[in-house]
């Protein structure tokens, strides 16, 4: 997947869904609002304004958290490689030979 860039391709799709549901996180609740707002004489003619609740962001916010945890997990694996023990001891040096 790496040499591909399937992989890559995946990670950036991935990534911009992540920044759509951060963005998502801040415009729910103001979509939210404006509907309550704008349909309110349907609901009760002498109904109060809408108050502005964060109740709708919380969805977004959960798949924007869960999205990028899949995303880091991802780009660890695929393209972060584990240190490797080096041993400086290749070969037997000629004092351990006799």
């Amino acid at each position: 997947m790496v040499e591909s860039y399937v992989g890559a391709i995946g990670l950036g799709y991935l990534l911009a869904d992540c920044i759509l549901r951060f963005v998502n996180i801040f415009s729910s609740p103001v979509a939210t609002w404006l509907a309550r707002n704008e349909f309110r004489e349907f609901r009760a003619p002498a109904a109060a304004p809408a108050s502005f609740e964060l109740q709708p962001a919380l969805p977004e916010a959960i798949s924007f958290f869960l999205i990028l945890v899949v995303w880091y997990f991802l780009l660890r694996w695929l393209y972060f490689k584990p240190l490797q023990k080096t041993s400086t001891d290749l070969a037997p040096s000629p004092e351990q030979s006799v």
